[in-house]
């Protein structure tokens, strides 16, 4: 039988969440990775993919269509660009994973729906707080009907770049609609904290979901099998606290990094990475 080639995949963002990306694909046996594409030729990312022996372009999207086509390209930008991004791509007939909250394409939590991946060209990973809660809340409202969640995400400072911070607005926006479109739920409210605590903390997601009718021991069960299965692409995630009395559940989940570029604290960036390799690394039926 001949062997499977590696699946050619770009990078489009030099920030560190495009960094640790290259990093990740890097490694990965089922992917090559054949350009990190920025914006500015000076940028910290592009030096440090260029010191990893990576081909890097100061081009941006327009550099990436010529090199290409590519089996997969990952967009760590960020979410004012992507809709440009997916109509310069999108005629190439590459699969373009959205890394940023800008609520486009179909959306893809590994744990939950990863399956479906493979039938789309435009996957969106929502953020990194809807991939370390909607599992968990999923997993929830399979045995109850929630009428109210709320999922407060803290992360270090230090781990949000300048996208991140200007990308808050559509973080929330597109974490709420995909907390409704998994559990039913109409009434949620999402909120963000950055901390300049030093040490830097891990990252952390605080949900509570309100609900008539809670069987606690189902739910334990089905919130510690999500665990186990977001565990099996993400190592550092895990479930700090649960509490479960009538009429509410209360979770919170930690992830610490354990990419070899990534600070321990930069489980945020560390999990939609994660996801984002697993999806690409899954596109077997998408392949050229």
């Amino acid at each position: 039988m001949a062997a499977v080639r590696p699946k050619r995949v770009a990078v489009l963002g030099a920030g560190l969440i495009g960094v640790d990306l290259a990093d990740k694909v890097a490694r990965s046996p089922k992917l090559e990775l054949a350009l990190m594409a920025g914006r500015d030729g000076e940028s910290l990312g592009l030096r440090r993919a260029a010191e990893m022996g990576l081909a890097t372009t100061a081009g941006g999207v327009h550099a990436v269509v010529e090199a290409g086509p590519f089996d997969v390209v990952f967009d760590a930008s960020n979410a004012d660009s992507h809709a440009e991004h997916w109509a310069a791509l999108r005629p190439t007939g590459t699969t373009l994973i959205d890394l940023t909250p800008t609520g486009l394409g179909t959306v893809i939590i590994p744990g939950v729906n990863g399956p479906r991946s493979t039938a789309h060209r435009h996957l969106n990973l929502v953020s990194c707080g809807g991939q370390a809660s909607i599992p968990v809340l999923h997993a929830i409202s399979k045995h109850c009907l929630p009428t109210y969640i709320e999922v407060v995400s803290t992360g270090a400072s230090a781990s949000a770049g300048r996208a991140t911070r200007l990308n808050l607005d559509h973080y929330i926006a597109t974490t709420s609609a995909a907390i409704r479109t998994f559990t039913g739920t109409r009434d949620v409210k999402v909120m963000v904290n950055l901390s300049p605590a030093r040490p830097a903390p891990p990252f952390r997601v605080a949900m509570t979901v309100l609900a008539d009718g809670i069987r606690p021991a189902p739910v334990r069960t089905s919130i510690a099998a999500a665990a186990d299965t977001v565990r099996a692409y993400t190592p550092g995630y895990k479930v700090t606290s649960l509490a479960v009395s009538p009429g509410r559940i209360s979770v919170v989940v930690e992830v610490t990094a354990s990419g070899s570029r990534l600070p321990r604290h930069a489980g945020s960036v560390d999990i939609i990475n994660a996801a984002a390799v697993l999806l690409a690394e899954h596109s077997a039926a998408l392949s050229r």
